[in-house]
Formats: C-alpha cells, sequence, structure tokens
C-alpha cells in the first residue's frame, strides 16, 4: 500500500511538472508573438545565451587587435640628383619600419611643386630653399627642416666659350630666378665685373638645357645635377665654376615641410627628419648604392649620373643659422628679396 501511495503521489507530481512546462512555453510563445509584432526578435535573452554557448565570447577575448595603419607622408619632388635623399628615404621606409611610408610624388617645375606645397596638397617638399623663403616671406605656413645636399650645382658655358666676359650680351639659363642657381649665376658674372643687366637672362626647364646649348638658343646655364654632367658628357659644353668654387657649401634645395604636417605629426615629423640624416649619410658612404637608386628614378646613363655625383654630398643635413645668413644676405644683394624671413621665422626645429 505504502509503496502504490507513493508511484500515485509520483504521477501527480509529473503531471502537475507538465502542466507548468505547457504554461511557461504557452507564455512565452505570446512574448515572442509580442516581440515579433513590436519589431523586436524573439527571444533576445535565448540568442544572447546560445551565442554564450557557443563560444562567441571566448573568440571575441582571444581576437587579436587590428594592425595600426603607417601614416604615408606625402613628399614632392623634381626628378634631379638633389632629390636623392628623398629617394633613399622612400626606399627604407618600405624595407624598415620607421613608423611612417613615404609617398613620393613628382612634379615637373618648381612652380608646380611650390604651388602644391603652399597649397597643402603634399605634406613636404624637396626644394629650392629660396622659394620656401618667398613663401614664408608670403605668410604660407610651409618651413625649412633640414637641407637635402650639399653643392651639386655648375656653371656650363658653350665649348666656344672661356669665361662669363664671352657671354656678354648673350642668353643665359637659370630653373627659376628664386633659386640658388641665380645667385651663383651673379657671383659668376661678377668675377668679370657683369652683373646680370649685362646677359640675357631666361628661366628654362633643366631637361632642355643641354640641346638649348648645342643649338645656339643659349650660350650657358647654371643648373642642378644631372643637367650639367649631361652636357659635358655629351661634349655639349663644358663646366666654367663648380658652385664650391663660386661660395663654398653654398645653400640650394632643402627639405621643406607644411605647419599643419608638423602641429598634427609632431612625432613623426621628428622620425622622419632623422631618417633624412641617416638616409643622406647612407648615399656618403656607398656612392655605388647612391648611383644605382639614382638610375632608378632619373633617366639618365650611368656616365652621367657617376660624373654627376662627383660634385654633391648628401651627409650632416643641418643647416646653421650662419649659413642661412650668408644665403639671406645674397638673396637681399641680388635682389630677389627685400626683406626674406629671418632664422627663426623659417627653420623649424622638430627633434
Amino acid at each position: 500500500m505504502i509503496e502504490i501511495k507513493e508511484t500515485s503521489l509520483l504521477k501527480k507530481s509529473l503531471l502537475a511538472v507538465a502542466l507548468t512546462s505547457l504554461m511557461l512555453a504557452a507564455g512565452c510563445g505570446e512574448q515572442n508573438e509580442k516581440n515579433a509584432e513590436n519589431g523586436r526578435p524573439a527571444n533576445i535573452e535565448s540568442s544572447a545565451a546560445a551565442s554564450v554557448s557557443d563560444g562567441s565570447a571566448s573568440d571575441e577575448k582571444n581576437q587579436k587587435p587590428a594592425a595600426k595603419t603607417k601614416a604615408v607622408v606625402k613628399i614632392a619632388y623634381l626628378p634631379i640628383t638633389h632629390a636623392l635623399t628623398g629617394f633613399e628615404l622612400a626606399e627604407e621606409s618600405k624595407l624598415k619600419d620607421l613608423g611612417f611610408s613615404v609617398e613620393l610624388v613628382r612634379f615637373g617645375s618648381w612652380t608646380e611643386l611650390i604651388d602644391a606645397l603652399n597649397a597643402g596638397k603634399v605634406d613636404g617638399a624637396v626644394a629650392l630653399v629660396e622659394l620656401i623663403m618667398k613663401a614664408r616671406e608670403q605668410g604660407i605656413d610651409v618651413h625649412l627642416a633640414s637641407l637635402a645636399h650639399h653643392d651639386g650645382n655648375v656653371m656650363i658655358i658653350g665649348s666656344s666659350y672661356s669665361s662669363m666676359a664671352d657671354l656678354k650680351g648673350k642668353t643665359v639659363a637659370v630653373p627659376h630666378r628664386q633659386s640658388t642657381h641665380y645667385l651663383l649665376l651673379n657671383d659668376a658674372l661678377a668675377k668679370e665685373n657683369l652683373t646680370v643687366a649685362d646677359v640675357n637672362v631666361i628661366e628654362m626647364a633643366p631637361p632642355e638645357m643641354p640641346s638649348a646649348l648645342a643649338s645656339g638658343q643659349i650660350a650657358g646655364y647654371c643648373v642642378a645635377e644631372p643637367f650639367g654632367a649631361r652636357a659635358v658628357t655629351l661634349n655639349l659644353g663644358k663646366v666654367l665654376y663648380q658652385s664650391k668654387d663660386l661660395w663654398p657649401d653654398s645653400v640650394c634645395c632643402g627639405f621643406a615641410l607644411s605647419g599643419r604636417f608638423v602641429t598634427e605629426n609632431p612625432e613623426i615629423a621628428a622620425r622622419l627628419l632623422e631618417s633624412v640624416r641617416v638616409s643622406g649619410a647612407n648615399l656618403d658612404k656607398d656612392r655605388s648604392h647612391a648611383s644605382e637608386l639614382a638610375s632608378r628614378y632619373l633617366n639618365v646613363p650611368g656616365n652621367v649620373l657617376d660624373l654627376s655625383l662627383e660634385w654633391i654630398s648628401f651627409g650632416n643635413p643641418d643647416i646653421s643659422k650662419e649659413q642661412y645668413e650668408i644665403l639671406r644676405d645674397r638673396v637681399v644683394k641680388y635682389g630677389l628679396s627685400g626683406n626674406p624671413p629671418l632664422y627663426e621665422d623659417i627653420i623649424v626645429n622638430v627633434r
């Protein structure tokens, strides 16, 4: 009898549990229908529980953080030997983790390049220092961060001439009036007690100069490399002066940075300039590498590049106040500016 009572009780308990389960299922069904009517997913709690049970929470915990995107620094340049440090910098940023990558932006003229820099279309440029000075003088937020090279300019004259005195009354070309080439031309003329008033000075794209000399369109030119070496190797003209003969350690092209870039990216700007220093030292240390690198960016024969590299160096890119003041005095003396910016107003120290 006792066993019969326990069995009956068990049956009653099971029946009660079954009835309760049916009621709960009905309630959940009603709630799911209400959720569906209100545009909410049915049984959100069950979905969340399922995601935990299938291990997705564990996946989130073990998921690796997304890799940081490298900052891209856009550097404008012209295809000249003076920009070689920029080429080396770009190559180094591909091979090593410098904390940034360099995107080189090629231009065909100094006017196009400086306009892009002044408009903020690039972050920096290998540019004529005189153009950077003019931009600062006009209130544009660009700065000189370092030199790009030392020397590397030549005064070329036609093979039939022997001195600057022979060029009196003739046409002489420079790539831009706001340039060290224009200042060096003035220095060369002064050696013969002449001035730019004694010749016809024109602006000409450097690649056109050797052929213009050969045709007699111009009698001489002062230019960045490798366009002086091209005339020499083709026997179209000769070197009358190297820049070091006229102005030892003359200032020519520098690395310019936009003020916006420096303000927004001070750490990257500091790394960039340190990498410029390393790149320049590498080029001076390994000239065969420098020649090979130049051949990849400049469409000129190897013998032209080899001669060109004899006239230029890239190490120690710092520009001292003394160097800048000599440049500033020449800019005033030869009429490029009446009030060029002071050293403190143009040099940016990002270290």
